[in-house]
């Protein structure tokens, strides 16, 4: 079943994809026959100063639609049918470039099929203390000290974590205490959907990353790493597991627009794992995205992203030779100048992964640079434990998707899924962000920095031969860690702490 970054051997490519005021007007259409045939959507990226506030009659003098307008980035979405759109808009005076969405995405394997914002004003923490039911098998929490944590401060309900995924199930019973409706939008076709509809988790991946980030200390199933902070659903993947760049760029806009604290990004953007600069296949497109992500962040947005399923070093990457898996891969050499979205984005918050053994995963990616702390995402083949008896970090599931989830667990009408992946890891540190956010510390530099230095330092191992069985998927290097216990590739700073970060 597809999913976002939480399958071992899954190729992880949930997809996506100011200034001065120059006006754009409506482009002259080239003298060329145009064929049509099925609609697709573009993103339209304006050069940096030009303003996109007349895109409307550009894109309908180019044959087509305008879906929507970003005009705080100078990018656009828009659809048309016309085989001639993307040079007619290009052709326009301060727009830099145009491209198709319709290959950009992928869909993902799930591990379960294998091996207004109230951030202004903060209310006063609220203790969370005790256990609900299935709290014995959160090994996970208690490795990172939640339950400690949360005695002394479970959050604040004024915080708000957008959680940027396939949805979440607003009826979950261990949920949905905790949705903030209002906050919470489908961007699937580009444009903010506020309807419940077109936000419900129709995939079951957001449900459980919510679940780890803001299950409610209720008495039943489990309990999040905050358990009293408002969690928003930003429907950016589809029930395919597709994530694509429109719904990803208007993500991050309703993030920012919104000054939501803390967004949760379990996946990467594009079919393409690197993003390369001097691609022109994605040159707008990863662009537009960096834009979205920067605003959001210059909004006041925590951003936490997953490190990547594909035990590849992104500090030292050679060969992208698993992408785009959308079509057939193609392998191709890369280099610094390519990049993983949005992980690689400076100011985003990396996560690496570690099991029970708190030793890295074999699966996560990692590298200098990219990574800032490690949190627990399970580990199926090297870190089997009397407490993690499966590997795996169990979180909340809907319970109309039962059947996607082969490693389930029941508490009355509450259904729990185990699952193992970066995807696991990032809200474990969205959920520790939000505990940071809620003593007051609301700038994402100041929250990082928090989150950073009372971080449980880890060293690199004397030892990897433990991974010599899964080498990079990209190029096959072996995993080696570099850097000494204060910082490096594997950990980071060091595994997360709620604890020390309230206390």
């Amino acid at each position: 079943m597809p999913g976002a970054f939480s399958l071992v051997r899954a190729r992880w490519r949930a997809i996506l994809a100011a200034g001065s005021l120059l006006v754009i007007g409506a482009p002259v259409v080239p003298v060329h026959a145009a064929t049509t045939g099925a609609t697709e959507t573009y993103i339209v990226l304006y050069k940096d100063g030009a303003s996109s506030a007349s895109a409307a009659s550009l894109i309908a003098g180019a044959g087509g639609q305008l879906v929507y307008n970003y005009q705080q980035i100078g990018v656009v979405i828009a659809s048309s049918n016309r085989s001639d759109f993307a040079a007619n808009v290009t052709s326009a005076s301060g727009v830099e470039g145009a491209s198709a969405t319709t290959r950009f995405a992928t869909r993902l394997s799930d591990d379960q099929a294998g091996t207004d914002n109230s951030a202004d004003v903060i209310v006063p923490a609220t203790p969370a203390p005790g256990d609900d039911a299935l709290s014995s098998l959160q090994w996970d929490m208690i490795q990172i000290h939640a339950p400690e944590a949360r005695a002394i401060n479970g959050g604040s309900p004024s915080v708000v974590v957008g959680d940027i995924d396939t949805g979440l199930d607003y009826t979950h019973p261990d949920l949905a205490a905790n949705v903030d409706f209002a906050n919470s939008a489908g961007c699937l076709s580009g444009a903010p959907d506020t309807s419940p509809a077109a936000w419900n988790d129709d995939n079951g991946h957001g449900t459980h990353t919510a679940g780890t980030i803001a299950a409610a200390k209720n008495g039943i199933g489990i309990v999040g790493v905050a358990p009293n902070v408002k969690i928003a659903g930003i429907k950016a993947g589809d029930a395919a597991g597709f994530f694509f760049p429109q719904a990803v760029i208007c993500a991050f806009m309703w993030a920012g627009s919104r000054h939501l604290n803390v967004t949760n990004n379990s996946y990467f953007a594009d079919p393409w794992l690197f993003n390369c600069k001097n691609d022109p296949n994605q040159r707008a497109i990863w662009k537009a995205e960096q834009r979205a992500i920067r605003y959001a962040m210059g909004q006041g947005v925590s951003v936490v992203s997953a490190e990547g399923n594909q035990a590849d070093d992104l500090a030292h990457p050679t060969v992208d030779a698993t992408s785009p898996d959308d079509t057939t891969a193609v392998t191709r050499a890369v280099t610094n100048a390519c990049v993983v979205i949005p992980v690689e984005i400076p100011g985003v918050i990396g996560v690496t992964a570690d099991g029970n053994l708190q030793i890295k995963s074999f699966y996560s990616s990692f590298g200098i640079g990219s990574v800032q702390v490690v949190a627990p995402g399970g580990d199926s083949v090297l870190q089997h434990t009397a407490a993690a008896p499966n590997g795996r970090v169990l979180s909340t599931w809907p319970s109309a998707l039962a059947g996607a989830c082969l490693r389930k667990v029941l508490d009355g009408a509450a259904l729990y899924c185990y699952a193992q992946g970066t995807s696991m890891a990032s809200p474990h540190a969205a959920g520790v962000v939000a505990l940071i956010e809620s003593t007051g510390i609301t700038q994402p530099g100041a929250a990082t920095a928090r989150l950073t230095s009372t971080a449980d330092a880890i060293a690199c191992p004397t030892d990897t031969s433990a991974y010599a069985f899964f080498p990079a998927l990209d190029g096959g290097a072996p995993q080696q860690c570099q850097g000494g216990p204060a910082y490096n590739s594997w950990y980071g700073h060091g595994q997360i702490n709620a604890l020390s970060v309230v206390s």
